[in-house]
């Protein structure tokens, strides 16, 4: 049977400033010209939609020489539609679909103008980062993706899901198959085609997937790839700073154009034969180029339009516009360049310089033309000569005239340059771009770039786009303070704390947000006390109470579920009792049961009443004369019905029921493995399994495994050699009942060891068995249906009603958070086919009440017994071994045997510490005193010289005192507060050391 994925809650912080707009840059960008709305996509994971606010189908108004001034964009609407970067987009379906893709492997489509809006729904999903998508036509129904898995997929948009699938890497000719990545993708209804770091351009038949050619000429990797409407030609772009022309036709490359001195990044046409196409470049620098007319494509013309700050990644047009993204979180809009009849300005220096004049258009006037009226009266657009770019190294191209001879031959001085030499300098051609600003900007917001997890686990630091370092608490879902634009390793060390906490949940801000991630497996092993608690004043909690910090926060992010739950629960119950009273209601039901004469061995007949109409009763001595009703099995030991747990709301741990005085040491007295009850240093397990069942009543209260402090704060001292010992009669994770014999005991261990006791009640367990039978689903709504089962089957002895199962976590064990509504929550999967993590449900805190019915089927099991039955995953508690001893032999050791090498939880304060040294070296007071000092008022623990506060646990002392490997040594003596009566007597051995009380010692050294 295979595993099952995992599972894991995932939630995102909200931004203080919740404005709409992209956090981090923009990677995808696609216009609706019919409506005239930009979509965005972006490395934040969000979709935005833009109002242009004007009519691209109206050339007039979307002019931009037209007088009024375009209107600015507007924020029309956004979805989080992934949890990783965006790294394309597609408009299809008659602009009624837009595609996305992500790094979160995922192929989503949203319909935003549908009448029921839903948030995006995915359609695919690769093995890893999805890079490009495109589509073969605004009016298709399926589009085709690609990434770094080394395939191509082909989508179904109307939910028939993958079409086809072509594997890009697994050519027979090819040994390298890590180059198969897609970096760029173009399709039509007939081809595809692809390229990526290998630099071959593969053509695919898009019907049934089998390659019709590829091309080799690239040097570097291919970054976007264009086909035009007859699919005869294929325009390529890559990081060598060229952009290659190939026929299918001929079956070569055509032009290698080469207007770009950087990398080339994109290219955009709306133009079915691609005459006028548009690329952009890593320098920022955006050329339009026009071919319509030309004989050869390489005399067209190519004008440098735009030039941003940074590279630009994605351009679209519409209308007579440009708008270019980048890796700023901004969209920037520009007005376009006529290219139509355009002519160059030339200097008056400059001539054409090709031997194939004669078959250039006259876009390049020999000079000094003035503007010339085109044929209809229209004047032809001017393009300064500085905008004008070279599109090839064989392309004519206006150069500057040498000098004379005449003039050449009267200047030449000693060591002046030749006039080719000189000619040569002046080529060099400075660009300027033809539009300085851009018309119009998008502003985006400040995003999240980095971040620093401080000791405490529960404060992070954070750095934005703006420089600015806020500080967050992870539990309470918000910011804590700003600290300003400053260095975020500045601030950490002014903020830390000394502390050592286990890591409960993983933190990203790669979407621009806190993102923190809780696996079952690591979420329950943080703990934090109380006291430390900023609200502590304002709350009741038991002395040196922890909290666990995965099941805090988890119990208040699903709250509104919780008490959804609450509500079906007691409507289920509500149902069952009502229908169980309906089935002792019957109509026309006999009074009794007429039974026909019979002399039964066992039964007396009535010999008053020959025909009786009673039940008979029985008279031997086997059954008693009186039953209750209902109840057909004796009761050996009374237990409450499942699902009927009755919690203390102020609930004691077993350290403060139990009192140190009976503590007995390994050396003083054997023990049992049975016994499980001692001191603060060893494990304990008081309940079965590990975990302790909500249905227990007294004074127990919902104990988690690793999660609170009840089991191994109260537990046995033990040095590891007695684990060892006590490992042959130590019980299993299984428990008591599955205990297996491996090999024979002695017959005196036999003997001394009292007999297991299981501690379960027949009834219980026969209920439990019965409830076990039954197949429940492995998610959230399994725990429902066992609670349900423990209610069918208290239902049938009894018609007073079923008391509910649900136990969470009260107040006391998890103080009440308030997270913000708006918090996202997700329910992810790993996949471990695909690589990566799948999302299985978004929601937020607000809306997972009205979400429960996705959540009861999505959700793992484990989350549902964390917020139903308070019951975390069973786990070791984490110990960290010391070493014990008096500090100059001034107080007694510990231990009698000198065996001073304890372990213990590694949240354990050295209090507790100095309390177990306090109750082995004085003997406990028959009437102690009220106001009697506590042990850390009058001793003092030291690791390596250093004083350890009262409040500091095992595993700080051991992360930033001792700090080095083995076993850590601490050290204790008196303060000289209080007398010691067990001071040790001076020996032979040490003279040094006179017959003093231990306060007097310490005190004079």
């Amino acid at each position: 049977m295979a595993r099952k994925a995992r599972q894991r809650i995932s939630y995102v912080l909200p931004l203080a400033n919740s404005a709409g707009g992209h956090r981090l840059g923009v990677n995808g960008l696609a216009v609706d010209t019919e409506q005239s709305i930009l979509y965005s996509g972006g490395r934040d994971g969000v979709i935005c939609a833009w109002d242009l606010n004007f009519d691209l189908r109206d050339p007039f108004e979307s002019a931009p020489q037209s007088s009024q001034a375009k209107p600015a964009t507007t924020f029309r609407q956004q979805v989080q539609a992934h949890t990783h970067w965006i790294n394309d987009i597609a408009l299809a379906d008659n602009n009624n679909a837009l595609v996305s893709v992500s790094s979160d492997i995922t192929v989503k489509a949203w319909r935003p103008n549908a009448q029921d809006p839903t948030p995006p729904q995915s359609i695919g999903i690769h093995t890893d980062y999805v890079k490009r998508v495109a589509s073969p036509g605004r009016r298709a129904n399926w589009i085709a993706s690609g990434g770094l898995d080394r395939k191509i997929c082909l989508w179904d948009l109307n939910g028939a899901g993958k079409q086809l699938e072509i594997s890009v890497g697994e050519e027979a000719e090819e040994v390298n198959k890590e180059k198969g990545s897609v970096y760029a993708l173009g399709v039509t209804d007939y081809l595809l085609a692809s390229g990526g770091p290998e630099s071959i351009v593969r053509v695919w038949d898009a019907r049934s997937g089998k390659r019709v050619t590829k091309f080799v000429g690239h040097t570097d990797n291919i970054r976007d790839v264009l086909i035009n409407q007859d699919g005869d030609m294929i325009m390529t772009a890559s990081s060598d700073q060229t952009v290659k022309v190939w026929s299918m036709t001929a079956g070569r490359c055509m032009y290698t154009l080469t207007m770009h001195d950087a990398s080339v990044w994109c290219l955009y046409s709306d133009d079915p034969q691609l005459s006028v196409f548009y690329s952009s470049d890593k320098s920022g620098l955006v050329a339009k180029t026009d071919v319509r007319n030309a004989v050869e494509m390489d005399e067209g013309l190519s004008v440098a339009v735009c030039q941003e700050h940074e590279g630009i990644g994605k351009l679209v047009v519409g209308g007579d516009y440009v708008w270019t993204a980048t890796s700023s979180s901004s969209i920037n809009r520009w007005a376009d360049v006529d290219t139509t009849n355009a002519e160059v300005q030339l200097p008056s220096s400059y001539r054409m310089q090709r031997s194939s004049i004669v078959k250039t258009r006259s876009r390049y006037p020999s000079p000094p033309q003035s503007n010339q009226p085109t044929s209809n009266g229209s004047t032809r657009n001017q393009i300064p000569f500085k905008s004008v770019l070279r599109l090839s190294n064989t392309a004519p191209f206006p150069t500057p005239q040498p000098p004379r001879l005449e003039e050449s031959a009267l200047n030449v001085s000693p060591g002046a340059r030749k006039a080719s030499e000189a000619m040569v300098d002046s080529e060099l051609h400075f660009i300027e771009a033809f539009r300085s600003s851009p018309d119009d900007t998008i502003e985006g917001q400040n995003g999240l770039i980095k971040h620093i997890m401080l000791n405490n686990r529960r404060w992070l630091l954070t750095l934005d786009t703006a420089g600015e370092v806020v500080m967050w608490d992870l539990v309470k879902c918000v910011p804590v303070k700003s600290f300003g634009k400053r260095h975020l390793e500045d601030v950490a060390p002014e903020v830390n704390t000394m502390e050592s906490v286990a890591n409960w949940c993983a933190v990203n801000t790669r979407t621009g947000s806190v993102t923190c991630v809780l696996e079952a497996n690591t979420c329950f092993d943080a703990e934090m006390y109380a006291d430390e608690f900023e609200d502590a004043d304002m709350m009741e909690f038991r002395e040196d109470q922890r909290i666990n910090l995965g099941k805090w926060v988890l119990r208040y992010l699903f709250s509104n579920l919780i008490d959804e739950e609450i509500k079906r629960d007691e409507d289920y119950r509500r149902k069952l009792l009502s229908e169980k009273k309906q089935t002792f209601q019957r109509k026309n039901a006999p009074t009794s049961i007429e039974l026909p004469e019979t002399n039964a061995n066992g039964w007396a007949a009535d010999s008053k009443s020959p025909t009786s109409n009673k039940t008979p009763r029985a008279s031997n001595s086997i059954y008693p004369s009186a039953m209750t009703p209902g109840l057909t099995i004796g009761v050996v030991t009374p237990s409450a019905a499942p699902g009927s747990p009755q919690v203390n709301r102020f609930s004691t741990n077993a350290e403060e029921n139990s009192r140190l005085e009976k503590t007995m040491s390994h050396v003083s007295q054997p023990r049992a493995s049975h016994d499980k009850s001692g001191d603060y240093f060893s494990a304990v397990d008081t309940t079965q399994n590990g975990i302790s069942s909500p249905i227990e009543t007294g004074n127990k209260a919902p104990a988690t495994p690793g999660a609170t402090q009840h089991q191994e704060d109260t537990a046995a001292l033990q040095s590891p050699t007695d684990s060892d010992k006590d490992g042959q009669t130590k019980e299993g994770v299984f428990g008591k009942k599955f205990r297996l014999p491996f090999g024979k005991k002695k017959k005196d261990q036999v003997e001394n060891k009292p007999a297991v006791v299981d501690e379960k009640s027949e009834d219980s367990d026969t209920k439990s068995n019965k409830t076990d039978e039954r197949v429940v689903e492995d998610n959230f709504f399994g725990v429902v249906q066992r609670l349900r089962h423990g209610y069918d089957d208290e239902i049938s002895a009894t018609t007073n009603g079923v008391e509910t199962g649900i136990t969470p976590s009260l107040p006391n064990d998890t103080p009440v958070l308030k997270p913000p509504m708006n918090t996202t929550i997700l329910i992810q999967e790993e996949r471990p086919e695909a690589g990566g993590v799948a999302d299985l449900f978004e929601g937020t805190v607000g809306s997972v009440g009205t979400q429960a019915d996705i959540i009861e089927k999505t959700a793992p099991m484990w989350l549902g017994n964390v917020l139903l039955r308070n019951e975390t995953p069973l786990k070791d508690i984490a110990k960290l071994a010391f070493v014990l001893e008096p500090y100059q032999n001034l107080l007694p050791a510990v231990s009698g045997e000198g065996n001073n090498r304890l372990n213990a939880n590694r949240m354990l304060r050295a209090k507790k510490v100095m309390a177990y040294v306090a109750e082995r070296i004085e003997p406990h007071p028959e009437n102690p005193l009220s106001d009697a000092l506590k042990p850390e008022d009058y001793l003092e623990l030291y690791c390596h010289g250093q004083s350890i506060p009262p409040t500091m646990t095992l595993a700080t002392i051991k992360a930033h005192v001792w700090r080095t490997g083995g076993d850590m040594v601490l050290q204790y003596k008196a303060n000289g507060r209080k007398e010691i009566l067990h001071a040790p007597l001076a020996t032979a051995g040490n003279s040094t050391v006179p017959e003093q009380k231990s306060g007097e010692a310490n005190s004079s050294g």
